[in-house]
């Protein structure tokens, strides 16, 4: 028998996810989503051919696996209120909620709970994600096999032995998008400056970020390796990078993702305050 799915929650990340298990093969007719608006629950319904529900309680029970899809800022509530169904039939709980942690979440639900926290970033929802998974200690190895083969259905799965080693994550991947957004935007003004159209200069930034991307992804070199392969002895890129470390870029990219890593420790402190 085919596990069963729901998806408390039916945003973009939620929509992603279903889409993909879809895609990878997982029946359609295994998997709920429950969300208190009847117009995006019936747009869902209609795109992807799943079942439907604005009854949290109701579209949990039966499921064996229940993915926490909603804002951080009501998880509390939503829990709270879906705890006697959980206590009943014991899903595996999969958190996609950035910052809360899984004793807190495992409470709300009324404690004793099969819980794995997940931090997935913004290019899961073109099926280009990368995503930190942290179990807690009731989660067997077949409940990690199956948050992983969920995970998967929109990109890469890395799972970390230590809870708080996802504020890592968030620093490497989950908020990571943002900074090579930021490299585009630098590179456009800076080709426009050199006298370039814009969009010749996005459309050149964007499409060598992917193909160093893709590079790096199927190579046996390392990013180092990589790097030093593309300059030569006095040539332009040796300047350009030879630039880049003077102005300390390196420390600059550290520093960032430090204080990215406490700001989302100092969130969830702040999401889980009585």
């Amino acid at each position: 028998m085919e596990t069963k799915i729901t998806f408390i929650g039916a945003g973009n990340m939620a929509s992603a996810i279903i889409g993909g298990l879809i895609q990878g093969g997982v029946t359609p007719d295994s998997i709920t989503a429950a969300a208190p608006r009847e117009d995006a629950l019936a747009a869902i319904g209609e795109r992807l051919g799943i079942h439907t529900s604005s009854d949290n309680a109701a579209a949990a029970a039966g499921a064996d696996v229940l993915v926490l899809a909603v804002k951080p800022q009501i998880m509390r509530e939503v829990c709270q209120k879906l705890a006697d169904r959980v206590q009943q039939t014991r899903p595996l709980i999969i958190s996609i909620a950035a910052g809360l942690e899984a004793a807190s979440i495992d409470a709300w639900l009324g404690g004793g709970n099969a819980l794995v926290r997940c931090m997935p970033n913004t290019p899961s929802l073109v099926g280009q994600g990368a995503s930190g998974l942290y179990a807690n200690a009731r989660v067997s190895d077949a409940q990690r096999d199956t948050a992983t083969r969920l995970m998967q259905a929109v990109g890469i799965v890395e799972w970390v032995a230590d809870e708080a080693l996802l504020e890592a994550v968030t620093a490497v991947s989950g908020s990571a998008p943002a900074y090579f957004f930021l490299m585009f935007e630098a590179m456009e003004e800076a080709g426009v400056a050199q006298g370039l159209p814009a969009e010749t200069a996005r459309r050149l930034a964007i499409q060598t970020a992917l193909g160093a991307a893709t590079m790096a992804s199927q190579s046996e070199h390392d990013p180092a390796t990589l790097k030093r392969n593309v300059m030569s002895k006095g040539g332009a890129t040796e300047r350009a990078i030879a630039h880049m470390e003077d102005a300390n870029l390196r420390q600059t990219i550290a520093d960032a993702m430090q204080a990215c890593a406490e700001r989302a420790h100092k969130m969830a402190a702040e999401l889980t305050r009585d």
